[in-house]
């Protein structure tokens, strides 16, 4: 495989931007352990490795059980998560995957019943970020835990 282009190297400024936006979704009403959840998720999806890894390492520094994170795959099956954890799930899946059609009406309506239409506007947000990680980690075929040192996840003890 040849060597990709460096993104953070060739687009700095547009860079800055998205690490802005992650910056603000820090503050968002989506509390940190959903949105780990919810990284983690997408990342599955798309099969970013590179985002898969780091994200995982951070749940873990967070404090995120590991079976919980094992499950996260079979959501659905699982028992692990709260109502609220998987509604956040499911909206990540069809965001993520969008289906032709648009976001069918049923799982809006119960991804409503869980979340404030604030929470639901800012997890659109996280889940359209993570989304946007993935595609351009993937593009660029980032190696997954060649940044650990610089964001701090070699403390997760996971190598």
């Amino acid at each position: 495989m040849s060597q990709r282009i460096n993104y953070f190297q060739q687009s700095p400024e547009l860079v800055k931007k998205m690490l802005d936006l992650n910056n603000a979704i820090q503050n968002c009403a989506i509390e940190e352990s959903i949105r780990h959840l919810v990284e983690i998720r997408a990342s599955q999806i798309n099969g970013c490795a590179f985002c898969l890894d780091m994200h995982i390492k951070q749940a873990r520094i967070f404090g995120e059980r590991e079976l919980r994170i094992y499950h996260l795959s079979a959501w659905r099956e699982s028992t692990l998560f709260s109502p609220r954890e998987r509604a956040c799930l499911a909206w990540t899946d069809v965001l993520t995957r969008l289906p032709e059609g648009g976001v069918p009406e049923e799982i809006y309506e119960r991804v409503r019943t869980q979340l404030s239409e604030k929470e639901l506007s800012d997890l659109s947000f996280v889940v359209m970020s993570i989304n946007a990680w993935n595609r351009i980690n993937i593009g660029f075929t980032m190696v997954p835990g060649s940044h650990d040192k610089a964001f701090g996840l070699d403390k997760a003890g996971l190598e």
